[in-house]
């Protein structure tokens, strides 16, 4: 049962944004109506309306369509409430005010009352869902629908494709305190404010995962949710900062090093730790109440789930790994780096080739019966992974830095080539001439499935992850 006084937002890829605008603002003035089917994820705190599908409202349904006014048949809707019932989803209305006005008008509160009324009683449901006014610019502004009526402000509302839009509901204008005043002055009061609403998942605190999550504390992210099972050992110091001889004398948590890191900037970042495995419901559930997600693992499976977990649930993902190859004795070969944006209904790490199903398998096989994969291994079934590679800071540095800087160009467009032309970085430190920069590609097949399913049983499809909590 949903908690009223939950935060709700809303997500959606920006393809369905595009389809939104494009049929809202026809170019004659008057308003227009669609509808979205959406999953959810529900936590104890949030609700997030992911939408999966987009149904429009065809101009000649609508009885009335004024520049300020706008009404249509409930018929219109059945195919809409049929999907939506069948399959438990919640429904987001979306209207258009072709004047530009930013508030809910009092025709706007009628009507909401009545069409929700009426589909609340056809679903059953007492799950959230929303109302969203769409502006010329494309802007969004929406408010919570409950069983009880009219509710408040959505949280926030989350636009993802090549560029990353977030709007938040509206509160007091932030102060900028002295330690951010050059932060503001590069990127702007906007992306400032922005940062300190953020929620940022980072999954992997070593070598470019520690590197990631100090830039993101000293960028002034507002909320960081860090993910590693592992502890500071000796050959961990040599690359992951903030990290003593005394952690790894004492076998720190690695989450809890920069839990203690970042308190102690005291930049405004607030920290929660999961000295877990990412193959872990709570752990799952917590990513999946994130605005970005930042992969810095070099297991195949791991991968593969954070996929998986942007697709559910409409994720930014940037993934990011450094290989270097040499003959342990001071010979390098190659030394490379790669960053992968990944965007829902996109192509997936999958279909960029970073792995393969059967590399898939083998990973699953390593996790579940270890002693089955080392003896396929041995016997040359398996092509194995190195465990133990070389590992080098400035490298790690300079692939995380360039991640992150990915991350602050898609949420505040600086480039002059548009971001779609950088969603595969291959960078060859030993052979710069061979770096690349590739465009996302066709949708991936298997991932496309999955885009805005939300919370199901079990988690991500994934039976490990069954909860058999009701």
């Amino acid at each position: 049962m949903i908690r009223r006084h939950n935060q709700v937002t809303v997500a959606m890829t920006s393809a369905h944004h595009a389809q939104i605008k494009k049929h809202l603002f026809p170019g004659d003035g008057c308003e227009a109506v669609a509808i979205a089917i959406c999953g959810r994820s529900s936590s104890s705190t949030s609700n997030t309306l992911l939408v999966q599908q987009v149904h429009t409202v065809p101009y000649e349904a609508c009885r009335i369509r004024t520049p300020d006014r706008v009404t249509w048949s409930p018929d219109v809707l059945a195919s809409a409430l049929e999907k939506a019932m069948n399959d438990d989803l919640s429904i987001i209305k979306i209207h258009s005010h072709p004047g530009g006005y930013r508030q809910f008008s009092n025709t706007d509160d009628l009507s909401d009352t009545e069409l929700f009324a009426s589909i609340y009683g056809w679903l059953d449901t007492e799950e959230p869902m929303a109302s969203l006014i769409m502006l010329p610019d494309g802007e969004l502004i929406g408010r919570t629908i409950t069983p009880d009526g009219v509710g408040k402000q959505l949280n926030s509302i989350r636009i993802v494709g090549d560029d990353m839009h977030y709007w938040f509901s509206e509160g007091s204008k932030p102060v900028i305190p002295e330690h951010a005043i050059r932060i503001v002055q590069a990127f702007g009061e906007g992306t400032y404010s922005l940062m300190r609403r953020l929620r940022v998942g980072v999954v992997g605190c070593s070598g470019t995962g520690s590197i990631i999550i100090e830039q993101l504390a000293r960028n002034h992210v507002g909320q960081l949710d860090i993910v590693d099972p592992e502890t500071i050992d000796h050959k961990n110091l040599n690359r992951i900062v903030n990290s003593s001889w005394k952690n790894a004398e004492e076998q720190t948590p690695k989450v809890e090093v920069f839990k203690i890191a970042i308190e102690n900037m005291n930049l405004g970042t607030v920290v929660n730790t999961y000295q877990a495995d990412l193959m872990n419901i709570e752990v799952i559930k917590v990513l999946a109440q994130c605005d970005v997600i930042f992969g810095c693992m070099d297991s195949v499976d791991g991968r593969h789930v954070l996929n998986k977990l942007a697709s559910y649930y409409l994720i930014p993902y940037f993934d990011m790994g450094v290989r270097i190859d040499a003959d342990g004795r001071g010979g390098v070969d190659s030394i490379n780096g790669a960053i992968h944006y990944i965007k829902p209904n996109g192509s997936s790490l999958l279909s960029r080739g970073v792995y393969t199903q059967a590399d898939f398998e083998a990973a699953m096989m390593k996790r579940h019966t270890p002693e089955v994969y080392e003896d396929r291994a041995k016997q040359g079934y398996i092509k194995g992974v190195r465990v133990d590679q070389p590992a080098v800071i400035s490298v790690n540095m300079q692939v995380a830095a360039m991640a992150f800087n990915e991350f602050l160009a898609r949420v505040n467009p600086y480039r002059v080539e548009p971001n779609s032309k950088y969603a595969q970085r291959r960078i060859v430190i030993s052979d710069p001439e061979s770096s690349e920069d590739t465009e996302d590609g066709d949708a991936c097949r298997v991932f496309a499935k999955y885009t805005g399913l939300g919370d199901q049983q079990p988690l991500l499809g994934i039976l490990e992850l069954h909860n058999d909590k009701k």
